[in-house]
C-alpha cells in the first residue's frame, strides 16, 4: 500500500474549537460509542429549554416558535440523507427505531418468509427481527460474509456471500453499512441492486450507525428501503434517525400510532412521542456543521489517522492481531480499529494503558456479541476498540501508540 500522508486541505484545530468538551486533557477515541457534542447544539439546547420549552401545536407565540423550530429539525434532518420529511421520524435510539418498526411491518410477511440477518451486526438490527422470526414461525437465515480460509478475523458483507441465502421467499435481508467492530464498510449499493433483482418483496434494513459520522449519506443513491443511523455518534445530541422509504410504508407497515393521528408520515406511524423536543431541534445545527466539512479532506484525514495504528500493529504480527482489514483504505474501511493483544486479556490492555495515560477507549463486545463469540471466536472480554473521528489529531494517535507499546511490548 501506497504510503498515506496528512492531509494539510483538513485543518484539524479549526474543527476542534467547534467542541468544547475537548479543552480538556481526555483524549476520546471512544467516539463509535458516543462522539462529543458540537457546541452550537450545546447552547441551542440551552437556549430552547429557556425560550420555547412547551408542547407542540399551539397557537400562541411559545407554542408557535416551538413547534416551528421542531418541523425544521424534521427537514433539515431528512434532507441531510436525501429524504423527505414524511420518510423520516426521529427517536431515542437506533435500537429502540427499529423494535417500533419491526411491530409496525409484521403485515409484510406471509406464512413462507424468509429473513437474512447479519451476524456481523449490532444487536440494534438483530434483536427485533430475530424476535419476529420467533413470533411470526418465520424462516431466519444468518449471513456471516466471507472470510478467507485461514483466519476469521476479517470478515466481510459481499453480495457473492449474500446470493446463496437469496430465494423468491425473501422478504427482508438486514446488515451494517460500516461494522462498528471491524470498521468494514459494507457494499450497500451492490447489495441493495441485488435484493432488488432477485427477490420480488425484499426489502432491504441497513444500520448506518458506525458510517454516518465519516461519509455523508444519501439513501437515494444507497437504493435502501430502510436506514438509521444515531446523531449522537455524529457531533449531536442523544437521538436517533429511522428512514422508511414512502412505498415500504403504504405497501407494507401499519401504524403504531393513535387512532386519530393520521398515519400519512412516518413520525405518525412509529414516533410514539419518543423524540425529545430540545434534542431534534439541535439537529439542523450538526447539519450545518456537516454541510461546511470538506469531506475529501476529512476522510483523507481519518485514513492518516488509523493508518499510524494499523502501521503499528502490522509491524508487530507476534504481539498483535487486528480484526478487520489491516489496510487503512478509506475506500473499505472507516478509523474503527479493533484488534486483540496474543496473550493478553483485553481488558487488561485496555486498563494498562488508561492507568498511565489520559487517552479513553474500550475493551469488549460493542454490542456485537454475536460477531465477536461466534465470527472472530474470541474470550469474554472480546477486542480492544480504537475509534477516531475527524476531531482526532495526528499527535494524539501517535502518543496513543507510544504508550500501547509501552504496555504491550516493553512490559
Amino acid at each position: 500500500m501506497a504510503s498515506i500522508q496528512a492531509d494539510a486541505s483538513f485543518d484539524v484545530e479549526t474543527a476542534r474549537k467547534h467542541f468544547p468538551s475537548l479543552r480538556g486533557e481526555q483524549v476520546f477515541f471512544d467516539n463509535a460509542g458516543g462522539t462529543q457534542v458540537l457546541n452550537e447544539v450545546i447552547e441551542s439546547i440551552h437556549r430552547y429549554l429557556i425560550q420555547s420549552n412547551v408542547q407542540l401545536g399551539a397557537t400562541y407565540f411559545t407554542g408557535k416558535l416551538s413547534t416551528q423550530l421542531y418541523n425544521q429539525s424534521l427537514q433539515d434532518a431528512a434532507g441531510y440523507i436525501n429524504a423527505d420529511p414524511d420518510e423520516i421520524v426521529l427517536g431515542p435510539s437506533t435500537t429502540q427505531l427499529f423494535r417500533n418498526l419491526s411491530i409496525a411491518l409484521r403485515h409484510h410477511f406471509p406464512a413462507d418468509s424468509e429473513i437474512i440477518v447479519s451476524a456481523l451486526d449490532h444487536e440494534a438490527n438483530i434483536a427485533s427481527w430475530v424476535t419476529l422470526a420467533s413470533d411470526l414461525n418465520l424462516t431466519l437465515k444468518w449471513w456471516h460474509g466471507d472470510s478467507t480460509a485461514t483466519s476469521n478475523k476479517n470478515p466481510q458483507l459481499t453480495p457473492d456471500s449474500l446470493k446463496p441465502l437469496l430465494t423468491s421467499q425473501t422478504c427482508l435481508v438486514t446488515c451494517t453499512h460500516a461494522s462498528n467492530v471491524l470498521g468494514t464498510i459494507t457494499p450497500i449499493r451492490a447489495i441493495a441492486d441485488l435484493i432488488h433483482d432477485t427477490t420480488p418483496h425484499g426489502l432491504l434494513c441497513v444500520d448506518g450507525v458506525a458510517l454516518a459520522p465519516h461519509r455523508p449519506v444519501d439513501v437515494q443513491a444507497l437504493g435502501v428501503d430502510i436506514y438509521a443511523f444515531s446523531w449522537y455518534k455524529v457531533f449531536g445530541p442523544h437521538i436517533a434517525q429511522l428512514f422508511v422509504r414512502r412505498g415500504v410504508q403504504k405497501q407494507s407497515m401499519r401504524s403504531l400510532g393513535h387512532y386519530f393521528k393520521s398515519g400519512e408520515t412516518l413520525e405518525d406511524k412509529l414516533g410514539l412521542a419518543g423524540a425529545a423536543y430540545e434534542l431534534v431541534q439541535g439537529v439542523p445545527h450538526v447539519v450545518r456543521y456537516l454541510k461546511g466539512i470538506e469531506w475529501e479532506g476529512m476522510v483523507r484525514h481519518e485514513e492518516r489517522l488509523q493508518e499510524e495504528l494499523l502501521k503499528y500493529l502490522r509491524g508487530r504480527p507476534e504481539a498483535f492481531e487486528i480484526c478487520g482489514s489491516p489496510e487503512a483504505d478509506a475506500a473499505t474501511r472507516v478509523p474503527v480499529v479493533s484488534f486483540v493483544v496474543k496473550g493478553r486479556a483485553s481488558r487488561d490492555v485496555v486498563e494498562a494503558v488508561e492507568g498511565k495515560s489520559d487517552f479513553g477507549f474500550r475493551w469488549g463486545h460493542f454490542y456485537s456479541k454475536r460477531l465477536t463469540d461466534e465470527v472472530l471466536k474470541l474470550g469474554e472480554d472480546g477486542v480492544v476498540r480504537v475509534s477516531m473521528v475527524h476531531y482526532n489529531s495526528l499527535e494524539e494517535i501517535q502518543r496513543f501508540v507510544e504508550d500501547l507499546n509501552k504496555a504491550v511490548v516493553e512490559v
